[in-house]
């Protein structure tokens, strides 16, 4: 078991903060996640983001389903959609667009933005991905689950289909708006059928 100890240890002070998609092995892959690293940090460099650029970490996560990508400003994480190996072509644009992600947050600093806004616009064009769109058209099958509650309107008799319940106190908009100058009306509040 010691052995087993150092090698942790050791793996974890090499600073290779990254895994590769599954089955892949990382060094093996041309998409392997430290030459994503690599460029991903150039580019931040190159654009003045250096304090970020040291703090980027780049993952591959299988748990995205029907994202190509995703970042955590917080964290200073990018999450890549291991499908993205099926379509090569389509992983540095990914990167790049969730790289435009951090250096819009980064270049705004605290100042709250739109995600797909101008600022995140003008750092798509900064990183090579002029007219960059907001979601992607990859065929990444998403899978659809059958609702579990159904509520109803008791006005309009409209069936609202939730996969969860809904915990707190909901009414019906169209009623609310149609009826109530669109404030709240417990007259419309939306009731659970029979489970």
């Amino acid at each position: 078991m010691p052995l087993l100890r150092q090698l942790e240890f050791e793996f974890r002070s090499t600073n290779l903060l990254f895994v590769g998609p599954p089955g892949v092995s990382p060094g093996g892959h041309t998409a392997g996640t430290a030459v994503l690293l690599k460029t991903a940090r150039e580019l931040l460099r190159s654009l003045g983001a250096k304090r970020i650029a040291t703090e980027l970490r780049v993952e591959w996560n299988p748990r995205l389903k029907t994202a190509a990508g995703r970042v955590d400003h917080h964290q200073k994480l990018i999450s890549l959609n291991p499908r993205l190996v099926e379509h090569p072509a389509e992983i540095d644009r990914t990167l790049r667009h969730e790289l435009a992600h951090i250096l819009a947050q980064f270049r705004a600093r605290r100042r709250r933005i739109s995600p797909h806004g101008s600022e995140w616009q003008q750092a798509c064009r900064d990183l090579g991905i002029a007219g960059e769109k907001r979601c992607h058209t990859l065929p990444f099958p998403a899978k659809r689950y059958a609702p579990r509650f159904i509520y109803r309107c008791p006005n309009c008799r409209r069936d609202f289909p939730r996969l969860r319940r809904i915990k707190r106190t909901v009414a019906c908009l169209a009623c609310c708006r149609a009826h109530n100058g669109g404030e709240f009306d417990v007259r419309f509040r939306l009731k659970l059928l029979t489970v």
